[in-house]
């Protein structure tokens, strides 16, 4: 089971859909061990929930601060999530339906 120590929500703004940015998210945040999702978002947003160590969900907010190759961010808007959203996450990080 992944360490739900810390959690972080993203609203991730610029030239990210289109781009590859969730099958990149979903790539890093495996690769970390962290468990959540990302989804796009209609007003063409990404939206992302960390979840694991401190450590491993403030490198994947760096890591999205860049994204992929083809993508620009221009914002990141973030708010910790608490302990009982941490909870109900799936134990691993996936992509969901655009919202």
């Amino acid at each position: 089971m992944t360490d739900r120590t810390s959690g972080m929500h993203l609203q991730i703004t610029g030239r990210v859909q289109g781009v590859w940015f969730r099958g990149w998210v979903v790539k890093e945040a495996r690769a970390r061990g962290l468990a959540g999702w990302v989804r796009n978002r209609a007003d063409g947003s990404v939206e992302a929930v960390f979840a694991g160590p401190a450590e491993a969900v403030a490198a994947m907010l760096e890591a999205c601060r860049a994204g992929p190759p083809a993508a620009r961010v221009a914002a990141i808007e973030t708010a910790p999530v608490g302990a009982d959203a941490l909870a109900g996450l799936a134990p691993h990080f996936e992509q969901r339906d655009t919202e």
